[in-house]
């Protein structure tokens, strides 16, 4: 069976509700992505995702499945995804991304038995509707575990625990083998390492050599898998990216535009400005005062 931890656990860091509980429990909405698109990432939590209003496509390994108001998605371990919507409509869903670690030790019993359901044969992911009673069922219970994870004053976290494991073996019963995906286990390799090589130098100046060479293919290989998998071209996603990380840096930091531009590899204030007027509409300036 084939590691597709062999390079790295992860291609972004989750901001985790709480500090020792590794579940992300939130509301999102599409257009606090550029162009309505998150980047494409992995990680080794296992994600579902509930939509509550709206609609938009979802990309996973490079299939992509439409989903609208009521239903939802699970995405299976270590699987390149992205919801996104084509013509720029928003939607809300609500996301729960739950780490393995949450179900004990690496070699205990239940960690054994995750690590068969979500190695590469299995079920790259399930669409959730409400037609089909365990499905309809699943969906409430993550709202459900939405509602403890934001209760005021504080959530239970033994509740929480017992929820999110109850969510995990439920879908666990119900993944199966794909060996239609496994000639993309390979392959899928090389975009997770060029896309994890994008998220750890954005900051350089990065040509598509650079990309390639991450992937171990050559320059008209990577083009061909990023549009596959990705969606676009390794540029275009290298710039996206850029912005993404520049958005975080104007909401979260004082840092000026200048040291913001330098931080995510433009090389100038100027340029910077006019690509993110560009992507996001606004100025950086604009931006950064609209969110604050």
């Amino acid at each position: 069976m084939m590691n597709l931890e062999v390079f790295s656990d992860f291609s972004e860091r989750l901001d985790y509700n709480f500090p020792d509980m590794p579940l992300y429990i939130r509301k999102g909405n599409l257009h606090q992505f550029n162009d309505y698109a998150a980047a494409a990432h992995w990680h080794a939590d296992m994600e579902f995702i509930v939509l509550l209003e709206g609609s938009m496509k979802f990309s996973v390994n490079g299939h992509v499945i439409h989903l609208d108001n009521g239903s939802g998605i699970f995405v299976n371990s270590h699987r390149l995804h992205y919801g996104f919507s084509p013509d720029n409509t928003d939607c809300s869903f609500i996301v729960v991304v739950i780490h393995p670690s949450l179900l004990g030790e690496e070699s205990s019993f239940i960690r054994t038995y995750w690590s068969e359901k979500s190695g590469p044969h299995m079920d790259d992911f399930v669409v959730l509707a409400d037609q089909i009673d365990w499905q309809r069922n699943l969906m409430a219970s993550l709202q459900n575990i939405y509602e403890e994870a934001h209760c005021a004053p504080s959530p239970n976290p033994i509740r929480l625990a017992s929820q999110a494991l109850s969510i995990c073996a439920t879908i666990g019963d119900h993944l199966q083998l794909n060996s239609e995906q496994s000639a993309d286990a390979p392959v899928l390799i090389h975009v997770q390492k060029m896309t994890h090589y994008i998220h750890q130098n954005y900051d350089e100046k990065l040509t598509l050599e650079d990309i390639a060479s991450a992937g171990a293919v050559c320059r008209s290989r990577c083009c061909t898998l990023f549009n596959k998998y990705v969606g676009q071209t390794p540029n275009s996603y290298l710039t996206r990216y850029r912005i993404q990380k520049s958005c975080e840096m104007l909401k979260e930091t004082k840092r000026s535009i200048s040291e913001i531009a330098l931080a995510c590899g433009f090389q100038s204030a100027s340029y910077f400005s006019s690509i993110f007027r560009k992507q996001m509409g606004l100025i950086p300036q604009s931006y950064r005062k609209q969110k604050s």
